[in-house]
């Protein structure tokens, strides 16, 4: 009998804000965590707790992680993409949510975790973000609600 319920729920925070006309979004350079360490990453992102939502979970990152406040009124839905990673066999199911309005400056709060801090112009991203979170960046672009990695040999 195959095991049941073994996919992960992730939630990513597409933090952007407009400077001189051009969209920004934030992001974090990975260190020390076990996965993805020295590339680009979205600016807060984490697991989703027992007894929370999504929208719940992107708030308690961003206050975890980069020290702001956003009301849950302002989390957006963007997309969700559906990974499958061949090498690990582990499958996640990402979610990406979108704000702009949040109070407090975005900063480390886990140093241990993140190396830098970068507004990037959103259509000239860093060759190493992390690729899944470059697919979730462009289907955020293009309203693109759902996407699969992974699934036919694709490399993750």
């Amino acid at each position: 009998m195959s095991e049941r319920f073994l996919s992960r729920s992730a939630v990513m925070l597409l933090l952007t804000r407009e400077t001189n006309g051009e969209t920004e979004i934030l992001l974090q350079k990975r260190q020390n965590t076990g996965y993805a360490d020295g590339m680009w990453d979205c600016a807060a992102t984490g697991h989703v707790d027992a007894g929370e939502s999504m929208k719940m979970a992107v708030v308690r990152e961003a206050k975890e992680e980069l020290g702001i406040e956003i009301p849950l009124s302002q989390v957006r839905f963007s997309t969700i993409t559906h990974v499958f990673t061949p090498s690990t066999g582990k499958i996640y199911y990402n979610a990406y949510f979108c704000v702009s309005d949040y109070r407090g400056l975005p900063s480390i709060m886990e140093p241990h975790k993140c190396d830098d801090l970068t507004w990037f112009n959103i259509h000239n991203l860093p060759s190493d973000l992390i690729p899944d979170r470059a697919i979730a960046i462009h289907n955020y672009l293009m309203n693109i609600p759902y996407d699969e990695i992974g699934w036919n040999n694709e490399s993750v």
